[in-house]
């Protein structure tokens, strides 16, 4: 990505403006003329800007007359999560993944749906290309030799550096390459399950899990989660208490589809039911990195004393979802994934982990990752704005904290399922709620995407996901 555009700039100076009450409600905003004399920028950038405002909700444009400052907008409150009494057959809940991951690889579909953009203006594109044609270059046996597991050496020791910022003490050896995140949660539930077992999930989980879990012949048992603070851990408490589950996936940190983040405290407080259960604890957290936040959070095993917790993340969200480079600390099930690893697809390869090595090792992750979190920060801004003015009245939605998900609940009896259905007919795909449970709850919920450019097209298709929701 690169520096910040200038229209985005003058959005931020006048949302300060507005929500101080410089300029209070009603109050004129500048002619395009005269922001263009006073900004010293094209009539173009400050239309691009009041567009983005008005689409945010604080300001209104009039015919003949210029753009005003609206009232704000009520507040969107948090979805209430409640479990409707009619649930979706398992086999309907895959078949519409199977129907979303379809249209998403199609052409001429409008997205509204993956969690990743597509495209080089988010990635680095430009800088992985050159480091791979020089690598090639000095070192050809790169694309040569048979690569083992557990991978790149330089590239876990950047990945256990850089777990420092989430509170782990990892070292090289802790770390398995895998490809990508998808891979990583396969070989951590073979490796602590067997078929016929119980594991816990959060409820909403994410949907890629549920098709995996049914592959494997393991049963599920949802936890209420809450769309800011996370999975219940006494529910989970009674649960363990009970010998019901042999182990847990959660998503403590940027949970999808809620965006949600667990407390510290209750982080603390689950790594210390996993280890005193002895119950394995599958830590996902591709997103972790797109925390709002200065810092990012503690993880779960972070708070690990004896190898209960394996801690799984990607650098698809961030850097380079081609690639599908992921990685899994397995705690005290370190031989057994590695074992598993070998058996199943043997290693990813080198010429790519030694691409994102060099890129990890020669700086500039951090940065990019600021551009990214503080893009997708003002996306989903803008998104809820829009939410908030467009859809029907008792519409919920959650406050991310971080990533670029946005998960909708509408009110009364919408049924998002027919509502995906008939977007899919207009080339529009959207994520219909009963995608994110086993037993396909959540019908009247949908998970939206803030991670594309908000052109014209994005704009059209938003509000014809709104109109179908008013209709429900």
């Amino acid at each position: 990505m690169t520096g910040e555009p200038l229209y985005q700039q003058l959005i931020q100076e006048w949302i300060t403006l507005i929500q101080n009450g410089v300029i209070v409600e009603g109050e004129r905003m500048p002619s395009v003329r005269k922001a263009c004399k006073m900004h010293k920028v094209s009539p173009s950038t400050i239309l691009m800007a009041y567009r983005a405002l008005e689409d945010r909700g604080y300001i209104e444009a009039r015919p003949q007359s210029g753009f005003y400052v609206k009232k704000p907008a009520a507040a969107l409150p948090l979805p209430r999560m409640r479990r409707q009494s009619v649930a979706s057959p398992s086999g309907e809940v895959v078949d519409t993944i199977e129907a979303v991951m379809t249209a998403q690889a199609m052409e001429g579909y409008i997205d509204l749906s993956l969690a990743s953009p597509r495209g080089s203006d988010f990635y680095p594109t430009t800088r992985f290309k050159h480091t791979l044609n020089r690598l090639v270059r000095q070192h050809p046996e790169l694309a040569t030799d048979y690569p083992f597991p557990p991978g790149s050496e330089r590239l876990r020791r950047q990945i256990a550096q850089r777990t420092v910022s989430w509170g782990c003490v990892l070292s090289a050896d802790d770390i398995l390459i895998t490809n990508g995140c998808t891979e990583a949660l396969q070989l951590a539930l073979r490796a602590v399950c067997k078929h016929g077992d119980t594991v816990g999930l959060e409820s909403p989980t994410y949907f890629a899990l549920l098709p995996l879990f049914k592959s494997l012949g393991l049963s599920t048992i949802e936890i209420p989660t809450h769309p800011d603070t996370g999975m219940s851990l006494d529910a989970l408490e009674m649960l363990l208490s009970e010998k019901r589950l042999n182990a847990i996936v959660a998503m403590p940190t940027v949970h999808n589809p809620l965006g949600s983040t667990m407390p510290l405290d209750a982080k603390k407080r689950l790594a210390r039911l996993v280890n005193d259960y002895r119950i394995p604890l599958i830590e996902d957290a591709p997103h972790a990195d797109l925390f709002y936040g200065a810092s990012p959070p503690d993880a779960v095993k972070a708070f690990d004393t004896d190898g209960w917790v394996l801690l799984c993340s990607s650098y698809s969200k961030t850097l380079a979802p081609g690639f599908r480079i992921g990685w899994l600390a397995a705690g005290r099930y370190r031989s057994d994934v590695m074992r598993l690893k070998f058996a199943s697809s043997l290693a990813q390869p080198r010429l790519l982990e030694e691409t994102l090595a060099d890129y990890l090792e020669t700086g500039g992750y951090d940065h990019h990752l600021r551009l990214l979190r503080r893009h997708y920060k003002e996306q989903i801004d803008r998104l809820r704005g829009f939410v908030a003015t467009h859809f029907p009245g008792g519409t919920g939605a959650t406050a991310p904290s971080g990533g670029c998900l946005l998960w909708v609940e509408l009110p009364g009896g919408a049924d998002t399922l027919e509502m995906f259905r008939i977007l899919l007919a207009e080339r529009i795909t959207v994520v219909p709620g009963v995608m994110y449970s086993a037993r396909g709850r959540y019908r009247n919920c949908l998970r939206l995407s803030g991670c594309y450019p908000w052109t014209d097209a994005y704009q059209r298709a938003l509000l014809r996901v709104a109109e179908l929701a008013r209709r429900s």
